[in-house]
């Protein structure tokens, strides 16, 4: 297990050295995306003005609180709360967010499932848990909200957050086919099969 620390946006090979159960800790720039932007962008058609190329994104969408423009809050928006969602529902949006986009890190809770994994091995990214629940800790690693597109889906648009030491964050799917859910997965049938094999159930 090693520990590294990524300024966004990263080349492949940075992720190529990453792997399950190492740590992460990200710098300068995370792009937020959810359910409806992903809709937006890949089953009809729209674009962004952003450039993800080599980018992390996080499966958010933030509580926010509109405000005018200023050097402070560049997008006219103050961060409130800004918490990870579950992943899993999200499931059909990792290919074509590296193909199309480039993306080469998801930040997220509860885990991605087997296209997710063939996308990180033929692309080259990684999937970056969180664990549930720590909102106000991961607002406190968000500078500002520097940009926002696709707005008319707000609290869903695409954000981009100026970000300082966000994480640590557990590399729970790697470039090489590792998965610590599929890991947890195996243990738990192992485990299952001998308990019942010591009941003489089977």
């Amino acid at each position: 297990m090693a520990h590294y620390n990524l300024a966004t946006p990263v080349s492949e090979s940075d992720i190529r050295k990453l792997r399950i159960n190492d740590t992460v800790t990200l710098q300068q720039t995370l792009f937020g995306i959810r359910d409806a932007t992903q809709i937006h962008l890949f089953d009809r058609g729209r674009k962004t003005k952003f450039d993800l190329q080599g980018h992390a994104v996080i499966h958010t969408a933030p509580n926010v609180r509109k405000v005018p423009v200023s050097t402070q809050f560049p997008a006219g928006y103050q961060p409130i709360c800004i918490g990870t969602t579950t992943s899993d529902r999200m499931e059909r949006f990792t290919e074509p967010l590296m193909r199309e986009y480039g993306v080469r890190m998801i930040v997220g809770k509860g885990g991605l499932r087997e296209s997710s994994a063939k996308a990180f091995e033929q692309f080259g990214g990684v999937y970056l848990a969180i664990i549930g629940g720590t909102a106000a800790l991961e607002t406190t690693w968000i500078d500002q909200i520097e940009d926002v597109d696709l707005d008319d889906l707000n609290p869903e648009s695409l954000w981009k957050f100026k970000i300082n030491q966000f994480g640590p964050l557990l590399v729970a799917m790697d470039s090489h086919g590792g998965s610590i859910y599929q890991e947890v997965k195996s243990d738990v049938a192992s485990n299952k099969e001998a308990v019942l094999k010591s009941l003489g159930i089977v």
